[in-house]
């Protein structure tokens, strides 16, 4: 069985997200797209937990759940949030976001009872926790051996895991002793396979994207998301294989262009200036316009910890593919500034047959 999966998204309690996120919403939508795994997100808000409560109910022995009311559902989902730890390291303040999948809302409920210690939940559907990256994984993962945690868009400048503001250089170093539970990463959309290839260090770790929507729309959900071959769709099935980096069940993944992703190279977005690694090195990384220090992007990043070329591709690494959403193409044809407009959902309607 094909499942299409993305498993990192937010709904309507956390910063600049759609206010009309709803889980019946996100399912639409994702058939419409063709993802029939989707992440609930948010789930350590007490809001949005109360809404998953409400509109979904378990698909039997599987750990994943369905839209209420649905007798053979295209969409299934999986209880998922992203939260942020805030911590000192080395007389640095280090900000790492990371992604966390259960296989229940009893689970979830559980690590919502621990994690409220350490934040203010109902703050926001992507909470700031006061504990390390370590805490965290402790935590979640004495709840529950099924639990599984991961970094998100690991490259992104702020908040992650390899941060050009702070981050740290290995995973090893971020998560110390309970680094043993980390399979996987997400790569984001600044960054992709062949960028993450470069480090020999990230060989042992399962890299994963998903598009990190803040709307259901089809030019969001599932713009980046995981393709894996699995006898049958359940929790366990899709967590093995990561934890396995088994290429029999994890096929590919899609990516957008990492171009695409407005952290990809460095520059002052205020000052209109984009710049690949050499030219922003070449001026000490300060901003040929205003002359304040230049946001540092993913690619001079990734070239920072390389230690292999550009080229280089592992032994057994799954496969993934570059699209950019269909809307957006449409969009670009009709030369329209936005995919919302009319125009371009008649011919997206015409294209995928709806």
């Amino acid at each position: 069985m094909k499942v299409i999966a993305d498993l990192h998204i937010h709904g309507r309690y956390s910063r600049a997200t759609s206010q009309q996120m709803s889980l019946r919403e996100i399912s639409r939508f994702a058939k419409v797209k063709g993802v029939n795994l989707v992440g609930t997100g948010d789930f350590t808000h007490p809001k949005w937990l109360k809404e998953i409560k409400e509109t979904l109910v378990p698909e039997e022995g599987t750990g994943l759940y369905k839209v209420s009311g649905e007798t053979e559902p295209y969409v299934h989902f999986m209880v998922t949030t992203e939260v942020c730890t805030i911590f000192n390291f080395e007389n640095e303040t280090k900000k790492v976001h990371h992604v966390i999948l259960t296989p229940s809302v009893e689970t979830a409920c559980q690590i919502n009872d621990v994690l409220k210690r350490y934040g203010d939940l109902d703050a926001d559907g992507r909470p700031m926790l006061n504990m390390t990256a370590p805490q965290l994984v402790e935590e979640v993962m004495a709840i529950s051996s099924a639990n599984m945690v991961f970094p998100a868009h690991a490259w992104t400048p702020w908040f992650s895991i390899f941060g050009a503001f702070s981050g740290f250089n290995s995973v090893e170093e971020c998560y110390q002793d309970m680094v043993k539970h980390i399979h996987a990463l997400e790569t984001g959309l600044s960054s992709d396979p062949p960028m993450n290839w470069r480090l020999s260090r990230l060989d042992r770790y399962t890299l994963l994207s998903n598009s990190d929507s803040h709307s259901f729309w089809p030019w969001r959900l599932g713009r980046e998301a995981n393709v894996f071959e699995l006898e049958k769709i359940s929790y366990i099935e899709v967590v093995d294989a990561v934890r396995c980096k088994d290429p029999a069940r994890l096929k590919f993944t899609i990516e957008t262009d990492p171009a695409y992703g407005k952290y990809h190279w460095t520059g002052h977005r205020g000052c209109n200036v984009s710049l690949s690694p050499q030219e922003a090195q070449k001026l000490g990384n300060v901003c040929p316009v205003c002359r304040r220090k230049l946001t540092k992007g993913v690619e001079q990043r990734v070239e920072e910890l390389a230690d292999r070329p550009a080229d280089f591709k592992p032994e057994n690494a799954p496969g993934f593919m570059r699209l950019l959403p269909l809307s957006e193409i449409i969009a670009a044809v009709l030369g329209v500034d936005s995919p919302s407009t009319q125009a371009v959902w008649k011919i997206y309607d015409a294209l995928i047959g709806r």
